[in-house]
């Protein structure tokens, strides 16, 4: 490539703000040459790179706002410690088709069984997709929605929310709430059925949710609303974290045996 037209390729990629069209189009030039590439096969080789750093940039800056507690991945996941979860079941709900149709997913089990790295998988897996993601406890979600509640902007908060494709609500059921935060945590729901979607983590079976929500005609109207298009999916076992410990199972595991 001559001096001049990479000087003016130069320019024109700052112009444009796409300044790595002008390394690909330095890198690709020989390559074209050698293999007799048309100027649209060419052009389009140049314009892939662009498209592909941008969209792997434009990943990286959802992930970072997702507010994930930890990278997790699909394909780092142990299916051998779950070898009832099927793996195809997981792999469809990577491609994020669930988000185009306001689809939920659930992950129900023990403590230690793989729910949250799974809803981080999925939820990276959501952000290279191109999709706003939020990922946060029940906890600090219904913190969030109280402070909104107290400022008086809790209707602009919901609808702020529902601009985002895929909200991620860890660890249902670890801590009670009282009568007023189950109400607000109902209202996220709400506000997201049949628009937008919510992956839900839980150590406790939904007939249980009455007990952590204090009142079982709302846990069951929020249960029907999530459920309603949904891929539920239950883990089992004891914690992957006590593998190497000794520790056979946890005290809410014994518990929730002995009470089945």
């Amino acid at each position: 490539m001559g001096n001049q037209t990479g000087s003016e390729i130069e320019y024109l990629a700052r112009a444009l703000k796409a300044p790595r069209i002008r390394d690909s189009a330095t890198r690709l030039a020989d390559q074209a040459r050698e293999a007799s590439w048309s100027h649209e096969e060419y052009l389009a080789a140049v314009l892939s790179r662009e498209v592909s750093a941008r969209e792997a940039s434009g990943a990286e800056i959802r992930i970072r706002a997702a507010g994930f507690p930890a990278r997790k991945s699909i394909e780092d996941f142990s299916f051998d410690h779950q070898p009832s979860l099927r793996r195809d079941t997981i792999a469809h709900l990577a491609t994020g088709a669930f988000l185009a149709e306001a689809k939920n997913v659930v992950l129900l089990g023990p403590p230690g069984t793989g729910k949250t790295h799974l809803a981080i998988g999925l939820g990276i897996k959501a952000a290279h997709a191109g999709h706003r993601v939020l990922f946060a406890t029940a906890v600090d979600w219904v913190a969030r929605l109280q402070t909104a509640h107290q400022q008086g902007r809790l209707a602009l908060e919901l609808v702020k929310l529902r601009r985002y494709g895929l909200i991620v609500v860890d660890e249902v059921g670890y801590i009670p709430f009282e009568q007023d935060a189950a109400n607000l945590f109902f209202q996220l729901v709400s506000s997201r059925y049949e628009h937008a979607s919510l992956i839900l983590t839980s150590n406790l079976a939904f007939a249980r949710w009455g007990d952590v929500f204090g009142d079982q005609i709302v846990a069951a109207a929020m249960i029907d609303r999530i459920v309603h298009h949904a891929d539920v999916l239950t883990l089992k076992g004891a914690s992957y974290r006590l593998q190497y410990t000794g520790i056979e199972s946890l005290p809410s595991v014994r518990a929730q045996n002995a009470a089945q």
